[in-house]
């Protein structure tokens, strides 16, 4: 399984965004909700899902969606299951460290 992963610093944070590779630049509608995964955020190194996940150790804002990253974050205890939003059946969750 592959992600797409995007860091950058921006002032004194360090920004990930990571997204399944397989709905890269797709939209998501759920309601009043409209969620454009675009390519500009979050399309920059394909890694494994795992080496993504990892990399949030070293970030202080994390912005992820798709099945295989959310539920790995999940699974190593990044990301709290009731955070999660639900948007057309895909899982997205940020990460804020203060």
């Amino acid at each position: 399984m592959e992600a797409y992963v995007n860091l950058r610093k921006i002032g004194g944070n360090v920004l990930l965004a990571i997204c399944d590779a397989e709905i890269l630049g797709k939209t998501l509608k759920e309601g009043k909700i409209v969620f454009h995964v675009k390519e500009e955020f979050y399309k920059g190194v394909k890694v494994t899902v795992e080496e993504a996940v990892d990399m949030i150790e070293e970030s202080t804002i994390v912005n992820m969606v798709g099945k295989n990253v959310v539920k790995k974050a999940i699974e190593k205890g990044y990301v709290h299951p009731e955070a999660v939003l639900n948007i057309e059946g895909i899982p997205h969750a940020q990460i804020v460290k203060l």
